[in-house]
Parts: C-alpha cells; structure tokens; sequence
C-alpha cells in the first residue's frame, strides 16, 4: 500500500527514493491522492537533503510520464528534433531568433516555452504580443507546424507533464523553489515530454540571473546535463553572462521587434548575436546537423545572409494564426507606448555595474511583467537603448530610454534604474559572454 508520508519520511531521514516510491508520489500528484501539504513536505525534505542522480532522472521520467507525450517517429522528419531552454533574465530573446536558425538549419524545433517569471521576460509573452498567435495549439496542430515550418514555439499545455505544474505551484509558496534537483526536475519533465533528440541549456550567470552564484549556476547546468543524458536526451549546457541585459530592449512587443530586426539583418545587438550563435552552434553540433564550429557558422550565417530563417519566422507566426504579413510590418501589429523618455547619467563617468535584476523588475512595474498570475500584461511597455558595462558616459548621455503607458509610471521607472547603474572612474574588467560550456561524457 502506497502511503506518501512514508516516502516524506525516506527524504527526510536522507534516504534515497526507489523509483518505484517516486513513480507513485507523482502519480499521487496527478491525480490529487497526495495532498499539497504532502508535496510541500517533500520538496522541502529534497531541498535540505537533496537527491541522488539516479532519483533526479526517476523524479523527472514520472513527471514526463504524467501527461501526453509527443511523438516524432511516425512523421519521418527528415532531421533531428532540438530545443533550448535558458533559465530566463532580462533581453534574452534568443528563443525567437535561434528556434527558426536551427529550422532553416535542418532541425525541426518543438520548443514549450514559458510565461515571465519574477524579473526574467518569458518567451511566450513576446510571442503573445503578435495579434492572433495561438501560443496552444492542439498537439496535432503542433504536430503538423513543426513537420510544414521546422518550429513551433508553444507554451505548456494543461496535458503535458502536468504533475509538474502541480509541485511547482506548492514550491513556489513554500521556498523550495531553488532546488537544484527540483528545478531540473521541472525543466526536463517538459523537454522530455516534447520526444527531443538533443537539449542545449543555456544558463545565465551574472546580477541578472536566476542561480544566485557562478558555482550555483555551473552546479545547475551539470546536474540538468547529467539527468537529461540519463533520460536519454543528448544535452548539454552553456554558461552565458546576464550581468547586463543581452538585447538592445526589454519589454515584450520591443523585444519581439528586435527579434524581427535581427533575422532581417536590419540590426544585431554584437552582444545578443554571439550569444545566440553559440548556443545555435552547440545545437547543430550536438544533433550531428554540422561537424563542427566552423561548419555550423557557416551554416547558421547563410541562413541568416539568405533571408531563409527570417522567412520560416513568417511562416510559424502565420501558421500559429498570427498576421501573414508580420515579418515584413511588425510595426501596426506592435503599438508604441504613450510615454517614451530617456534617463540621463547625472554625471560623467563609466559604466561600471548594473543590477540587472533591478532592471527587469523596473521593465515589471511598467506592466511588462506579473506581479499574480491573473495580471494582464502592457506589452507596449519596456526599456531600450541600454549603456554598456565599460561605455563612458557624459552628463547628457542616455543610460536608456523608458517605454510606459504614462508619466507616473516612467518616473517610478526612472527612480528604479538610477539606482540600478552605478558609474565609476575605473572601468569593470571586460567579462566574456560565454563562461564554460558543459558537455557529459
């Protein structure tokens, strides 16, 4: 007989879970045998005595297996199927360019994406800003976009690994949320659910990030590598540096824009394109789509010189029931915001730090961002024109420029990023936009 305070008990007495004991406690999610209380339980016993790597892939299988489960083998896709999944910060909209790269590339890209979490921007709240997208389509619609586009960028159905939306409500009340088993757990139940050949992980460091540390953040990538190759996923990770916002903008229908810009070639933020290089680059070596760095640079650069991953953008935005001609004129689908006034450096000086964190929270308080999960979101709002770490400025210098739906709201906006950029008469040691990438052997 199954009695889930007894499995609390292994947890908390640091014993290892069976599989079967896991299995039993998340079918017990799913279908609401196990209380909240139970499951508060036992994410806390996991977060004070951890798991070991065999219980993490079990934990993550079940939770995978709570739900529907997408399947690839019958379309006889003519290459692998990728995805990518960053653990969020402030302008990382690499999502809407690298998903259509990787497809012109030769992958098909199923990518379940997420709304904004606390100060990081969400995927799918960009996306939600085009008129008509459908960000839920039916698994067969889903099916079908990614076998006619080469990618689909969806969010989270209610039949996929739904225990897992479960235990991360109860975490998320209980400050559990930071465990590095669980949040592997929670990441992995959803790409292992989408039927992928090859996860790339791109994991922030830095004031912006979600971990904490570089040692927490190097600790996260290796754990979801090592229990995504147990699952059966080739997966690796990138290390990426979030002490600065990655694109020129924050803000949902800005940083969606700026996506479009940047498969036009009409701009590309240096910073935001090597990023966004990289982790295309480790896709296609992973999937076995290119031999190498070179031969994948080569590859994701013609797909950019060509027009072709701009097009397949297009045409995913117009199969998920979002304008036909959006690629071309995003502006009428994408208002400005009322408001837009720039914040001055008080003096001159260099940019030495940014609380980056501060930053996305500023983008949040304009209405960019949720403060309950029933909040309607502004998507005109946000910020654009960010300084650099390292840029001299002068007293009549831009830091940025504020997007708000009215004049209070830039002024609380303004108060928030002074306080955010720090200037200095020395300039920061220059950090490198990709720290380490994690391969398991």
């Amino acid at each position: 007989m199954f009695l889930p305070q007894e499995v609390i008990r292994k947890k908390r007495d640091g014993q290892a879970l069976s599989a079967d004991d896991i299995q039993q406690f998340v079918a017990g999610i799913t279908d609401n045998s196990v209380a909240d209380s139970q499951i508060a339980a036992l994410a806390m016993a996991v977060y004070f005595r951890g798991m070991e790597l065999e219980e993490n892939v079990a934990l993550a299988l079940a939770m995978r297996d709570s739900g529907h489960r997408l399947q690839w083998a019958d379309l006889q896709l003519p290459g692998p199927v990728l995805d990518k999944h960053s653990t969020g910060g402030v302008g990382d909209v690499v999502s809407l360019m690298l998903g259509p790269l990787i497809a012109a590339c030769g992958g098909f890209v199923p990518m379940i994406s997420g709304r904004g979490l606390g100060h990081t921007g969400g995927t799918l709240d960009k996306l939600s800003a085009i008129p008509g997208y459908d960000p839920f389509p039916t698994p067969e619609r889903l099916r079908q976009v990614v076998r006619e586009v080469g990618v689909a960028i969806i969010g989270q159905t209610g039949d996929l690994a739904p225990a897992d939306r479960r235990f991360y409500a109860t975490r998320d009340i209980t400050a559990t949320v930071e465990s590095i088993a669980l949040i592997t757990a929670s990441i992995l139940s959803k790409k292992l659910a989408a039927g992928l050949d090859v996860l790339v992980m791109d994991v922030k460091a830095g004031s912006g990030a979600f971990m904490p540390s570089m040692e927490q953040s190097i600790a996260l990538a290796e754990r979801i590598g090592q229990v995504g190759n147990g699952a059966g996923v080739r997966t690796s990770a990138l290390i990426t540096d979030m002490s600065q916002p990655l694109a020129s903008t924050a803000g949902n229908s800005l940083e969606t824009r700026e996506a479009v810009r940047y498969l036009r070639g009409d701009e590309r933020n240096p910073r935001l394109h090597a990023v966004t290089m990289a982790l295309c680059s480790e896709m296609l070596q992973s999937s076995g789509l290119a031999a190498d760095a070179d031969a994948a640079r080569l590859k994701l650069e013609g797909a950019l010189d060509s027009g072709a991953a701009a097009e397949i953008f297009g045409r995913m935005v117009t199969a998920l029931g979002g304008p036909r001609d959006f690629i071309d004129h995003p502006a009428p689908y994408l208002p400005a915001a009322p408001v837009l006034r720039p914040v001055y450096a008080k003096r001159s000086g260099i940019v030495a730090a940014m609380d980056t964190r501060a930053l996305g929270m500023a983008v949040c308080a304009l209405g960019g961002g949720r403060r309950l999960a029933s909040d309607q979101l502004d998507y005109r709002v946000g910020l654009s024109g960010f300084v650099e770490l390292g840029q001299p400025v002068a007293a009549d210098t831009p830091l940025l420029f504020i997007h708000a739906a009215d004049e209070n709201a830039a002024s609380e906006a303004e108060q928030r990023i002074r306080q955010a950029i720090t200037l200095s008469e020395v300039a920061p040691s220059a950090l490198p936009l990709v720290y380490q990438t994690i391969r398991i052997c």
